[in-house]
């Protein structure tokens, strides 16, 4: 079935699918947002605070495992990414790591006995993943569009021309508007997901009001970043594979491709209509729609960059060095062998529903949280 696919056609389905992960990973990431917002929606309540904590406990691994897949399957499709992002921008993504060890270490650690450390210290790391990894992420995504300074030689060989190795992208207002949007937004999240997830009225109060103060940011650097990306020169390449600079590129694409721009479009508007009805009608469900919404929007973006002979990762010091699915991709048996392999997503994906279809069928209590048998994290 698969080996009959040209590679072009291989690639490309490969493209759409790392897209769709990198929008699934985009939502699980409600659980970053949700470890910032400890402090303001508890306001030092220990009961609420581990309310909180268990909530997203039990949805953590969930993220972990979606990034692992969204990084597995970008590297494996297409290698030369790995070698040369990763072997690059190794700042960046050693602190991108960092911040999702101390992650796992703090859902583990956080109560256990004679903890050396302290609740605090562990509160802390679950706060600076939720804001520095998730501000990281987007600024490393947003060199998907911006580009950065390396050169790929005849034998694939990348080499690195900045000596802060990735960090030099944080200069970058683009790429800062957003990693600040992204964290907005998985703020949002993370409160829709307790209002749906915890039944207290005092958590779901305070929720709202976080909400009602994080939209309208995340809606300036939002903003500010669709303009900058509508109006920005793009990487587009020929039939002989030659990049060249295009004006208005991705707002090209955009047009040139109307199902992918109704999905951006159509993203965006569940997530504003999910927040609307949670603030205005008090809806608890909002998550679903705003989470779905966050998907297509997410993957339409991937969809921009990657699809229409562009450039997914420009190089900003040598034009022909910058990678497109055509010349970073594995072979056409090794796309082969990995689309049979793909054949299990849909059965990943239901068993992950089922398993958060168990998890939620009741809601975290304040009663649940004080039973002296309860397992708290």
């Amino acid at each position: 079935m698969f080996e009959d696919l040209t590679l072009l056609q291989l690639q490309q389905f490969w493209w759409i699918i790392i897209s769709l992960l990198g929008g699934l990973f985009a939502f699980i990431m409600f659980v970053q947002g949700g470890q910032t917002l400890l402090g303001r929606i508890s306001k030092g309540d220990e009961t609420y605070k581990t309310m909180l904590i268990n909530s997203l406990g039990r949805k953590w691994e969930l993220g972990f495992t979606t990034l692992v897949l969204f990084g597995g399957a970008l590297f494996a499709a297409f290698p030369l990414f790995y070698s040369t992002s990763f072997g690059g921008a190794y700042w960046v993504w050693m602190a991108i790591l960092f911040c999702f060890i101390i992650q796992a270490v703090s859902y583990e650690y956080r109560k256990k006995p004679n903890n050396f450390l302290g609740k605090k210290v562990y509160e802390a790391f679950l706060f600076i993943n939720g804001s520095l990894g998730v501000i990281l992420l987007g600024v490393a995504i947003a060199t998907f569009f911006s580009g950065s300074s390396f050169s790929v030689d005849e034998n694939n060989f990348s080499h690195w021309h900045n000596s802060l190795r990735g960090l030099e992208s944080l200069f970058s207002i683009f790429n800062l508007s957003l990693g600040i949007a992204l964290f907005f937004l998985v703020r949002i999240l993370g409160a829709l997901y307790f209002i749906n997830n915890i039944d207290n009225d005092t958590i779901r109060f305070r929720a709202i009001k976080s909400i009602k103060i994080d939209m309208p940011i995340f809606l300036i650097f939002f903003l500010v970043f669709l303009f900058l990306l509508f109006t920005k020169t793009g990487f587009a390449y020929d039939e002989n594979l030659s990049i060249y600079v295009q004006k208005y590129k991705y707002l090209i694409n955009f047009l040139e491709m109307p199902f992918v721009l109704g999905m951006f479009i159509t993203g965006i508007l569940m997530v504003i209509v999910a927040v609307f009805l949670t603030i205005h009608f008090k809806k608890t469900c909002c998550i679903k729609t705003g989470g779905l919404g966050v998907v297509l929007t997410v993957k339409a973006l991937f969809l921009n960059v990657g699809l229409n002979n562009t450039s997914y990762y420009p190089s900003t010091y040598d034009l022909q060095s910058s990678l497109t699915i055509i010349n970073s991709s594995g072979s056409h048996y090794t796309l082969t062998v990995m689309s049979y392999t793909a054949l299990m997503v849909p059965f990943v994906l239901g068993y992950i529903f089922y398993v958060w279809y168990q998890m939620d069928k009741v809601k975290i209590t304040k009663e649940e949280i004080e039973d002296p048998h309860a397992h708290n994290y």
